[in-house]
């Protein structure tokens, strides 16, 4: 499993603040906590944290290419902002992200093809999130079109069914992995997909978040996840994941598996 490291958002409050105080040390920090824990790839959104967003994108891709040159996920709304942090990136950067309006694909694989990037694509459009997995799926189809009008390598593109939190949207949660697992009857070869993970458990009370994030993963692997945006550094979360993969075959079993697959 492909996995994207969640922690440099300025929605946390120590994000916030070190952006607010330019402390390089906490961003740091916390990217090279994640490629420890396994990351392949971090997420990086400013949040609220300024009004001016597109000079603290620049400031975090810049400070967190200072320790590793690991992949980024520039995750923002705004393109300004979005082509300013990809022109910054030392390796093979990913758009978070991109949802089925056509004004948005268009602008946004323009750039995905400038900056030879990946490109997460979200089921949802001017319309909102879809309750059932048969409009997410027409979507990602959409989407899917798209991407192959651009020109774009469909090994490029991320599905993503966008879950919602399981207090507020209970059903969505089986409409998204069915989602998954047709997404892989797209097209061939099929887009890969992906959960922004830590949403399904947003405003569930604290003492069950950690175990609604991993039983989700589990059940979402099962019907044929490829990526995650997670809490890295949550251990037990990571491991729920890689045993998913290895009971699915998608790795080979030895008896220090969890060793073997996270050094790998």
């Amino acid at each position: 499993m492909f996995i994207i490291g969640e922690r440099i958002n300025g929605m946390f409050k120590d994000v916030k603040v070190a952006i607010e105080k330019k402390d390089k040390s906490v961003i740091q920090g916390l990217a090279k906590k994640q490629v420890e824990c396994s990351a392949n790839a971090l997420d990086v959104n400013v949040g609220p944290a300024s009004d001016k967003p597109k000079e603290v994108m620049e400031w975090l891709v810049k400070t967190i290419a200072e320790v590793t040159d690991i992949p980024l996920a520039i995750d923002t709304t705004k393109e300004d902002v979005m082509e300013a942090g990809l022109a910054l990136c030392k390796s093979k950067p990913i758009i978070n992200s991109v949802n089925a309006n056509q004004d948005k694909m268009d602008s946004l694989f323009a750039l995905a093809k400038k900056y030879n990037a990946s490109i997460i694509g979200l089921t949802m459009d001017k319309s909102g999130i879809p309750k059932d997995a048969e409009r997410r799926l027409e979507l990602a189809m959409k989407i899917v079109a798209s991407c192959l009008e651009h020109g774009i390598d469909l090994q490029d593109l991320y599905i993503d069914a966008v879950i919602l939190p399981v207090n507020v949207a209970q059903p969505h949660a089986k409409e998204v992995l069915k989602t998954i697992r047709d997404s892989k009857m797209l097209s061939d070869p099929p887009p890969k997909t992906i959960l922004g993970l830590s949403n399904v458990s947003q405003g569930s009370l604290p003492q069950y978040k950690a175990l609604i994030n991993r039983t989700f993963l589990t059940m979402a692997i099962g019907a044929g996840l490829d990526a995650a945006i997670l809490d890295v550094t949550d251990n037990d979360l990571v491991d729920a994941g890689i045993t998913s993969e290895l009971l699915m075959e998608k790795q080979l079993y030895c008896d220090s598996y969890l060793a073997a697959y996270r050094k790998k």
